[in-house]
């Protein structure tokens, strides 16, 4: 059984699914997972892994796809699609192949994301989203405060109040992305190499963004903060993560977060 697993996405959309596209692995003699391009380092799993970008699917539908990539997919004994639901074009340029396209998202009806796309695989819910790194606890705290999208940031100088008081036990590291403006952070072009350093720290704190998954995903202890998005369907899943919610997040009281930590 050869499959192709199409799941594009942001970071956390991604590690949200692990579990099921794992799932899907398992079963499989040869699989193929393509992706947006920055979530390929964390392909783990996988026979061949390839982004979404260079394949040309996004060509499909209009008719100038590649003739390889007609021949790459008719390949495949199935193809499960989380790229082109509600695109009726993508669907009926690949009507004739063995294809099963999926919602990528879920809504605030279907319980945690994780086990939303379990159940889209026939796969039992439950399951916690892992990422193979060396774990061990080098006593510093590690904050990311970005996210997707500026309404789901605590406010920085809320951060900052929090890493003063944080700093009086122990080190802290700031962590970025290449474009956001933190001059102290650390930042790292390949996810799997920060999944790795993440995985050295003794605690973890951000927003509702995919680093605070990639977090919680290589069993760092971590504090989520949340705000309007709902965290019982995005809120990372694992026996180290706690969640604080304020709506509007930004009125969330820096002596909550500190109360929040345990430093055992």
């Amino acid at each position: 059984m050869k499959r192709v697993l199409i799941r594009p996405g942001a970071i956390g959309d991604f590690i949200v699914s692990l579990p099921a596209l794992e799932h899907l692995a398992a079963a499989a003699s040869y699989t193929e997972v393509w992706v947006t391009g920055r979530n390929l380092p964390l392909v783990r799993f996988a026979d061949r892994v390839r982004s979404i970008s260079s394949t040309g699917l996004d060509l499909l539908e209009l008719g100038q796809a590649p003739l390889s990539l007609h021949e790459t997919l008719a390949g495949f004994d199935e193809i499960w699609s989380w790229y082109g639901f509600g695109r009726a074009a993508f669907q009926e340029s690949v009507r004739h192949l063995p294809v099963r396209v999926f919602p990528a998202l879920p809504d605030s009806e279907n319980g945690p994301a994780t086990d939303f796309y379990l159940r889209q695989v026939g796969a039992p819910p439950g399951a916690v989203p892992r990422i193979d790194c060396p774990r061990q606890d080098k006593g510093y705290t590690v904050i990311h405060p970005f996210s997707g999208s500026a309404r789901k940031n605590w406010p920085l100088e809320k951060f900052r109040a929090l890493a003063g008081d944080i700093g009086r036990r122990m080190p802290v590291a700031w962590c970025a992305g290449p474009e956001e403006d933190l001059p102290e952070a650390r930042r790292f072009e390949d996810l799997y190499d920060l999944a790795c350093w993440l995985a050295q720290a003794h605690l973890y704190i951000g927003n509702d963004s995919g680093i605070t998954h990639l977090a919680a995903a290589v069993g760092v202890p971590v504090v989520a903060l949340f705000g309007e998005t709902l965290p019982q369907v995005w809120a990372p899943r694992g026996d180290n993560v706690k969640v604080l919610r304020n709506v509007p997040l930004k009125e969330l009281p820096v002596q909550a977060v500190i109360e929040c930590i345990q430093w055992g």
